[in-house]
């Protein structure tokens, strides 16, 4: 198939996190086109994009999927400990859940052109950008977007507080953590280079250019899965694993930077005195604090009058054969790498 069908076609890996391998894919495209330095409305709407699939992805992860184990416990009857219970028993949490979910599904219907599987990002940029009347309707429910979003950190956290001892052990054990970071060591869910760090917080790798990652991650597979089992070179695999998603996100990052979101890293890096945080049932308060960051960066783009560009595509430069593009999903760390022939078809995907 074609290099450029690739965006469109790859969202059906996940039924959760489409809009993640739809501007993966358009990442590694624009490096195969040599488009990769996007126009400001190009780059600022695929983030849009990003932040309002990442909003609501959390949403749903932690009050669709998590809350009902959190808020009856793990000992409730199965047919209470569910999505409906919730409902029930704590209505305006249930709503709450419903409508930021559903504001991030219409972040990404204005960018994208749907909610699901959507086009918005091509070749070089986008194919739209955000008009007034989207950019006003988004704007009129930010602020309640942002109050649920600091009282979703508090809630995790107050759970992790109140029920430590058992947040210390339930799951939880020493790992590795990576993620991408931006340059100055900045969280950036959209782009970066690689940085791994130990379950002490010693750094294994630092700023590995996504080019490169074959250079410091191999898999493995074993006899009793059809899982492939990623690794750190440099360590080996049985000690190289690591953990992605919010949890290593958090701990590798130096700071997030809107202000609300790193205010509340600082709080829970202060738990394991600065040290990464191992504990498996943390990984819903840094899921919370990373919704609270998305929202800050939503409201600051919707403010910004790039969105309203009409430069919205990066010609065509230097074409490549070969690219790679890495992402931060909702729940890891995500690479697609694409090798093409003199035709632009796909001759090899990983």
């Amino acid at each position: 198939m074609c290099i450029r069908d690739r965006p469109v076609l790859v969202q059906r890996l996940c039924g959760i996190c489409p809009v993640s391998h739809h501007l993966c894919a358009a990442k590694a495209v624009d490096g195969i086109v040599g488009a990769e330095q996007l126009t400001p409305t190009g780059e600022k709407m695929r983030r849009l994009m990003h932040y309002g699939q990442m909003f609501q992805s959390h949403a749903l992860h932690y009050f669709h999927l998590a809350s009902p184990d959190l808020l009856f416990g793990f000992d409730a009857p199965v047919e209470n400990r569910n999505v409906i219970g919730v409902i029930a028993e704590h209505p305006d949490l249930a709503v709450q859940g419903v409508m930021m979910r559903k504001y991030g599904q219409e972040i990404i219907k204005a960018t994208a052109g749907k909610k699901v599987h959507g086009t918005g990002a091509i070749p070089g940029g986008i194919n739209k950008n955000l008009s007034i009347e989207e950019r006003d309707a988004l704007l009129a429910d930010i602020d309640q977007m942002l109050e649920w979003s600091r009282k979703a950190v508090e809630i995790a956290k107050n759970y992790s507080l109140e029920n430590l001892e058992t947040v210390k052990v339930f799951g939880s054990f020493e790992s590795n953590h990576l993620s991408i970071v931006r340059e100055d060591g900045a969280m950036d869910l959209y782009h970066g280079n690689l940085r791994a760090v130990d379950a002490r917080g010693e750094t294994i790798i630092d700023q590995v250019d996504p080019l490169d990652y074959l250079d410091v991650i191999a898999e493995e597979v074993r006899p009793w899965s059809y899982m492939k089992f990623p690794f750190l070179t440099q360590i080996g695999p049985e000690e190289g694993w690591y953990r992605v998603g919010p949890l290593a996100r958090v701990n590798t990052c130096d700071f997030i930077d809107t202000p609300e979101a790193e205010a509340a890293r600082q709080e829970f890096r202060a738990l394991t005195d600065g040290l990464p945080s191992n504990m498996t049932l943390a990984y819903h308060w840094a899921r919370m604090i990373e919704a609270l960051h998305s929202c800050e960066k939503i409201r600051d783009l919707l403010h910004d009058s790039d969105l309203q560009g009409d430069d919205l595509v990066t010609p065509a430069g230097d074409r490549r054969e070969e690219y790679v593009a890495i992402i931060e999903a909702p729940r890891g760390t995500l690479t697609h790498h694409y090798r093409v022939n003199e035709n632009d078809q796909v001759e090899m995907a990983n």
